[in-house]
Formats: C-alpha cells, structure tokens, sequence
C-alpha cells in the first residue's frame, strides 16, 4: 500500500478521534453547571433539525412530498411512536399521496 494513502489514514484517524478524547480528558470527574448541561442536551435536537428541514423542502419538484411526509413524520412522532413506526406512517402517507396525485 502507498505511504501517502496510510499516512491520510492515520491522519484522519487522529483528527476524528480527538475532539472526542479531549472533552472527555478535560472533564473527567468535573460536574458541568446545569446551564451547560442543559445547553447539551439540546444539541442533538438541533443537529438533526439542521438535517432534516432542508431536506424536506428539497426532496422532489413537488414540494407538498416533504410538507407532508415532514407533518405525518411530526405527528407520529408527537404521540410518542418509535422511529420505525414513524417512518412506515411517512412512506405510507407518501405513497397514497403519490396514488393520488398520479
């Protein structure tokens, strides 16, 4: 194998693992405020906001596919169903939509 693809490797290697090392180091055995603590619990929320909103208004040239799979995906999801369930209620929500505008 070439040097310059073993070095890249390594190199990425390093550079995913430690930001998830460092906070780890830095804060072992330290309690965070809970202002802080809050603040991190949101991150994930948010992180897949940013995913899956403009995926939904950019999914196909009719945008009402991503309107309404986005709304049967919340809605399901509200009334605290499990991931699987609310992805089968989109795609089928989808699919008699497509049924019906075709």
């Amino acid at each position: 194998m070439n040097n310059t693809i073993v070095i890249m490797i390594v190199g990425m290697a390093v550079v995913t693992y430690l930001p998830r090392l460092i906070p780890f180091v830095m804060f072992q055995g330290k309690e965070l405020p809970p202002f802080v603590q809050a603040v991190l619990k949101n991150v994930p929320y948010a992180t897949l906001g940013a995913l899956i909103v403009p995926g939904i208004f950019l999914i196909n040239e009719d945008i009402m596919y991503g309107v309404i799979g986005g709304a049967v995906a919340l809605v399901v999801a509200y009334l605290g169903a499990n991931v699987i369930l609310v992805v089968i209620s989109a795609i089928a929500a989808l699919s008699v939509y497509s049924w019906v505008v075709s």
